[in-house]
C-alpha cells in the first residue's frame, strides 16, 4: 500500500515526463530499425521510471547466475552506443528531475530514486527489473 502512495506522489514528481522520454527513445530506436534490440528496453525502462517504488532494477547475470548476449562483450558494446545516442540526455533528465526533487525534504527520497534511474540511463543493456525484496 506504501508503495502505490509513493508511486502516486512520484508520477507528480518527474515520474510521467521522465517515463515518456524513455518512450519517445522507444519509438525513436523502434522507427530506425537499428535500434530495435534497445526499444524493448527502452519501454520497460519508461515503464520503471513511471511506478518505481516497488521494483528495483538488477543485472541480469546476478539474478540468473549465468551470463547472457546482454551481460557479455556485446552488452558493453551496446551499452556504448545506447550511451552515446539516448542515454546521456536520459540521465542528464533525470539529475534535473533530482534537482528539483531535492529542494524539499519531502522530495528527497524521490530525487535518489531518480539518480538511480540516471545510473540505469547510463548503461540499461544487461538489465532487467524484478519485484522489490524488501
Amino acid at each position: 500500500m506504501i508503495s502505490v502512495a509513493l508511486n502516486l506522489i512520484w508520477v507528480v514528481l518527474g515520474g510521467l515526463p521522465m517515463a515518456l522520454a524513455w518512450w519517445l527513445a522507444a519509438l525513436i530506436c523502434a522507427i530506425t530499425i537499428v535500434g530495435l534490440p534497445w526499444a524493448r528496453s527502452c519501454w520497460v525502462i519508461g515503464y520503471f521510471s513511471l511506478w518505481p517504488f516497488g521494483t528495483e532494477a538488477i543485472n541480469r547475470r546476478q539474478l540468473r547466475g549465468r551470463g547472457d548476449l546482454g551481460t557479455g562483450p556485446a552488452g558493453v558494446i551496446g551499452n556504448v552506443v545506447w550511451f552515446l545516442v539516448a542515454g546521456w540526455w536520459l540521465a542528464l533528465g533525470h539529475l534535473s528531475s533530482a534537482l528539483a526533487c531535492f529542494v524539499t525534504i519531502i522530495g528527497i527520497p524521490f530525487g535518489i530514486q531518480h539518480i538511480k534511474l540516471a545510473l540505469i540511463a547510463l548503461a540499461p543493456v544487461g538489465m532487467t527489473v524484478v519485484k522489490s525484496r524488501h
